[in-house]
């Protein structure tokens, strides 16, 4: 990598550092710094969602399987459009009429504060093995470039990005999230055709690709796989603490309903052509072994990226990525000041309690270092990513979301669930394969994962209706929430404005360097140009388009 992709790289992190930084003084309360006023515009939130969801593993993850196993990596990720679809027509609305800042201020209004207390610990222990799992793609990335060793580079942007979320909340959040979705597609949609046109075209990626590349499944990730990952997908969008921050910072249920659909409609285009570069590098190079494979996709830009592109989209991989890492972190420290803190310091003003927020972002995101450290040592990122969700995600996701539909679950029968499942799950995967001399195949595991909490609380449902079980808890929430309606406050649209008019500064700086790296180029100039110059003249329209609302 040149002098000139690495000043590239450092232009585009002072860019979204200062973006994320603008917002240092939006967090002036809870709910701003928490939910971005509670009246988020559906695009920017689903943009987000997005991002913070694809960005976990696309590159790295998916990446790696789709140059070991082909169109396989693309067919998992069509799961995900179908959980999005499902989430905008059913779950999204129903968490926005909660009329709660987190996850778990719900959770206690439905099904108490011990239950909530007991899911916090939980949810935080996961997330924090979750956003170290987020990380390490990010420096994976960072080596496969550069050459710099893997724990530095953990380190130094774990400590980036800690900053800039610690003090811009979830305005600093979704600002760089959407100027990350630009620059992303924008690079990809240059990436492709120079990967194609480096191999000879489509008709010689085709005939030179491996036997059964093309084969929608193979014997690791079977159709059963698919279904049971489809689940997990729809358990943990629809139900994880930092994505139903998505749904509930928007104004309305509709809204909610938009945020879905954009997700799954993101999903339905965006996996063939993510997925495109590193299946076209396996026919460059098919020797790549070990955990080798999980840099294909960078190695694939490198071929064919010209100068400075390759640091742009070095960049945008790095801060997309890490999207996922900030969303946690701040969803997490919401919890702990909004829902631990506060309930024992129910006194606190809101300058205290964002105080806190921040305090805990510090310490959780050291934690996520620690955690992204131990990746290695773990079996890699895709073994990891995949326990996790194996193990964790029916478990910790479905059943409170469960609640948002029945009358009848409890804070005792979610909590069954959760902790039933979850030691099942961690008994198979970790003391089964010595003891019992049985250990799961992947499809069987994420199978398993998914249909215990599912039976569980299908078993209990059927158990209280039939009983007539009395619900008491259901009834007093749903006063909750009406009180809550009657108290909502009116919040200033400036937020929305000022992200507005950040994020098109963000995308037109970004078009401008574009069209100047353009000029350098040797090969694929006009490609480049071109791509800048739609870029430059998105992101002034979007500057244009907040002054009106302003002046108006």
């Amino acid at each position: 990598m040149g002098t000139i992709d690495i000043t590239v790289i450092l232009i585009f992190t002072l860019l979204v550092f200062v973006c994320g930084l603008s917002f240092s003084k939006s967090g002036k309360n809870m709910k701003s710094f928490f939910a971005a006023g509670g009246a988020l515009p559906w695009w920017m939130s689903g943009l987000s969602l997005f991002m913070s969801f694809f960005s976990a593993g696309t590159f790295v993850v998916w990446g790696s399987i789709a140059y070991s196993s082909g169109w396989v990596a693309i067919t998992i990720q069509t799961t995900m459009c179908i959980a999005g679809v499902l989430i905008g027509f059913f779950i999204a609305p129903k968490w926005q009429k909660t009329k709660a800042l987190t996850a778990a201020e719900f959770i206690t209004d439905r099904l108490g504060y011990s239950t909530q207390k007991i899911y916090t610990y939980l949810f935080l222990l996961i997330s924090i093995f979750t956003t170290g799992a987020f990380l390490y793609p990010v420096a994976k990335i960072v080596e496969v470039s550069t050459g710099f060793p893997i724990s530095t580079s953990i380190i130094v942007l774990g400590i980036l990005i800690l900053i800039y979320t610690a003090v811009g909340g979830l305005w600093a959040v979704i600002v760089t999230d959407v100027l990350q979705f630009v620059v992303l597609t924008a690079a990809v949609l240059i990436v492709v055709p120079l990967s194609l046109d480096k191999i000879g075209g489509i008709g010689n990626f085709v005939s030179q690709a491996p036997e059964n590349f093309f084969n929608l499944v193979n014997e690791e990730y079977t159709w059963g796989f698919m279904i049971a990952f489809g689940l997990y997908n729809l358990f943990f969008i629809a139900g994880n603490w930092a994505y139903v921050q998505r749904y509930t910072s928007v104004a309305t249920p509709k809204d909610a309903k938009k945020v879905g659909w954009l997700f799954g409609g993101l999903y339905l285009v965006s996996p063939l052509v993510w997925m495109l570069p590193p299946m076209i590098y396996r026919v460059l190079n098919p020797d790549l072994g070990g955990l080798a494979d999980e840099g294909a996709y960078l190695l694939m830009c490198k071929e064919v990226l010209p100068v400075g592109m390759l640091g742009l989209m070095l960049g945008g991989m790095i801060f997309a990525t890490s999207s996922s890492v900030n969303t946690t972190l701040n969803i997490s420290a919401g919890v702990l000041s909004n829902d631990l803190y506060k309930h024992f310091r129910p006194n606190a003003d809101n300058d205290q309690l964002v105080k806190v927020g921040r305090m805990a972002t510090i310490g959780l995101g050291i934690l996520t270092i620690i955690i992204a450290l131990l990746v290695p040592y773990m079996g890699g990122i895709v073994e990891v990513v995949m326990s996790l969700a194996a193990i964790t995600g029916g478990a910790m996701f479905l059943p409170p979301m469960w609640a948002l539909f029945s009358k009848y679950q409890t804070g005792k029968s979610v909590l069954i669930v959760t902790i039933v499942t979850l030691a099942i799950n961690a008994f198979f995967k970790f003391l089964a394969p010595s003891l019992l001399d049985f250990s799961f195949d992947r499809a069987q595991e994420m199978g398993f994962g998914m249909g215990i909490p599912v039976l569980l609380l299908a078993a209990f449902e059927i158990y209280a209706r039939t009983r007539k079980k009395p619900t008491v808890a259901y009834d007093n929430y749903q006063l909750k929430v009406a009180d809550k309606n009657l108290e909502a406050e009116e919040e200033s649209a400036s937020g929305n404005q000022k992200g507005t008019r950040v994020i098109g500064i963000g995308v037109a700086l970004t078009g401008l360097l574009i069209v100047i790296l353009s000029l350098m180029a040797e090969t694929g100039a006009v490609l480049v140009g071109g791509m800048g110059l739609f870029v430059l003249l998105l992101g002034s329209f979007i500057i244009y388009k907040s002054s009106q609302k302003i002046s108006g």
